[in-house]
């Protein structure tokens, strides 16, 4: 069954631990945290101290997405701040092999992300290191955006990889999810959808039947 992890991006912040313990509750498997720092993207959102807050009020998993450059000097910081999932853009760092070492070492999940700009072809030597690889289907850095439905085919592509070379990622996908491409995703093999304003954006008596219906 396909997992759903809300993202916090599109939360009332003032409202955070009852959004996410009402998430929680509604049958979320993930919590996605979008750390943006203003150099990767010109957004700016969350640093480590909320993923340490909201370890907290939630047994769920932490599905932190780094969207950080440089990633190296802070992924301890991630780490110790009790992330279950870390990942990053690989193009944001010199040396992802090594960032990808730090978090598997730690006995995390190690995951990369792809921008819509990049193509698999140019990082899939590191797919046999990571158990989540997300597929952008926005253009990082703002939520709310149309889900760009040029972007199924990595999904597509990546689960046929997955397939033929024995590897144990999860395809995640992030960016303008909701109940009309969420069947798109799956059927191109996604097993995990990252939800933001779709879902969010609506009473909290009606969370259940969202992500029910997601599925």
């Amino acid at each position: 069954m396909i997992k759903i992890s809300p993202s916090i991006l599109s939360a009332d912040i003032l409202k955070l631990e009852e959004e996410v313990r009402c998430l929680d509750l509604n049958g979320a498997e993930y919590i996605h945290i979008d750390i943006m720092d203003g150099h990767y993207v010109p957004n700016i959102t969350f640093g480590p101290n909320i993923v340490k807050s909201l370890r907290k009020v939630t047994s769920k998993i932490l599905d932190v997405h780094l969207m950080i450059k440089p990633v190296k000097q802070y992924i301890k910081e991630f780490i110790d701040s009790g992330s279950d999932i870390i990942t990053f853009h690989p193009e944001a760092d010199d040396n992802p092999e090594e960032i990808i070492k730090m978090i598997s070492d730690s006995e995390i999940k190690a995951g990369i992300a792809i921008h819509p700009e990049v193509n698999i072809a140019d990082i899939d030597h590191l797919f046999s290191k990571v158990q989540q690889i997300i597929v952008m289907t926005v253009t990082p850095g703002f939520g709310g955006q149309k889900f760009m439905h040029d972007q199924v085919q990595k999904i597509k592509d990546l689960d046929e990889i997955r397939k033929n070379n024995n590897y144990n990622y999860e395809i995640a996908v992030d960016g303008g999810v909701n109940n009309e491409n969420a069947k798109i995703c799956k059927d191109n093999g996604a097993d995990v959808l990252a939800v933001g304003s779709y879902l969010l954006s609506q009473n909290q008596k009606n969370y259940n039947e969202i992500i029910n219906s997601l599925r």
